[in-house]
């Protein structure tokens, strides 16, 4: 697996000194799906801040394919383009006055030519199902509305990456399952995808490797499964377990599964669960 971002003894502190990241150390590769989990203040949204350029490491190196980062403005141009980020708070990315016009921002900027921004706001709207949004003014539609715009406009930058703050936040369930169907069809088409998230469902359904923060450090970093199966690690976290991953350990503690069997991600897996316990 080709890496795309690498983070090497990351160090950032706010003004009041207190430490949102303590020497992480994370490479993210092509065509992954991460999970990154932890409590309120363990550090997940200032990591997302550093991947993409907008907080500049005080300590540390960040490598985009191989290359360090200088944070130039070149550097950071290209850091963005190619490392999207999905803010949590929708309306700290919306600044444009149509979905079109906020779609087209970033293509623009890159100063590409009128057909590709064209090829490329058109693009986004339908992945996130925006089409007939064009002329609507974003700060009057809903909330779950949008979170899709501001995912249609990293969309339209094409990253290799892409960052989603807390995604599911302010979504209905339908549209939680609209947004799953696309995040799975970017992931099919190549894009890396890093989800921050307190929903611990969602996130053994959709990724593949789960990275913990704790105090601003990095606590766990592996598969999914293994995170979810320490106990020890989830309490030092503050998570729980995913239902169906729950569910399926108190049956086996029933009926005796040495857990030879892989542990449900999808109601269909837990069906297969139960008739092979």
């Amino acid at each position: 697996m080709k890496e795309i971002l690498r983070l090497e003894h990351v160090s950032f502190c706010y003004e009041d000194r207190y430490p949102a990241q303590k020497d992480v150390c994370v490479a993210i590769g092509e065509g992954e799906r991460i999970a990154v989990l932890g409590g309120n203040g363990a550090g997940k949204s200032t990591f997302f801040l550093c991947c993409n350029g907008i907080l500049r490491p005080q300590k540390g190196k960040i490598f985009l394919r191989g290359r360090e980062m200088t944070f130039s403005k070149e550097d950071i141009r290209q850091l963005r383009q190619s490392v999207g980020l999905v803010f949590q708070e929708s309306d700290s990315q919306i600044i444009a006055g149509t979905v079109e016009s906020e779609v087209s921002f970033g293509p623009m900027n890159l100063r590409l030519p009128r057909a590709e921004v064209a090829a490329r706001v058109s693009y986004a709207l339908e992945q996130m199902t925006l089409c007939g949004y064009q002329d609507r003014a974003p700060q009057y539609l809903s909330g779950g509305e949008k979170k899709k715009v501001c995912i249609a406009d990293i969309l339209a930058m094409k990253p290799e990456l892409l960052l989603l703050d807390e995604p599911t936040a302010s979504l209905d369930p339908g549209n939680v399952s609209r947004l799953e169907q696309t995040l799975g069809e970017l992931s099919a088409a190549g894009m890396s995808l890093v989800v921050s998230t307190h929903d611990v469902d969602f996130a053994y359904r959709f990724a593949d490797r789960g990275i913990v923060f704790h105090g601003g450090e990095v606590i766990a970093d592996g598969s999914i499964a293994e995170v979810f199966e320490s106990d020890a690690l989830l309490s030092r976290a503050g998570l729980k377990k995913p239902l169906l991953y729950a569910a399926a350990e108190l049956m086996g503690k029933r009926f005796g599964n040495d857990k030879a069997i892989m542990m449900p991600r999808s109601i269909r897996e837990f069906e297969n669960y139960v008739e092979n316990i």
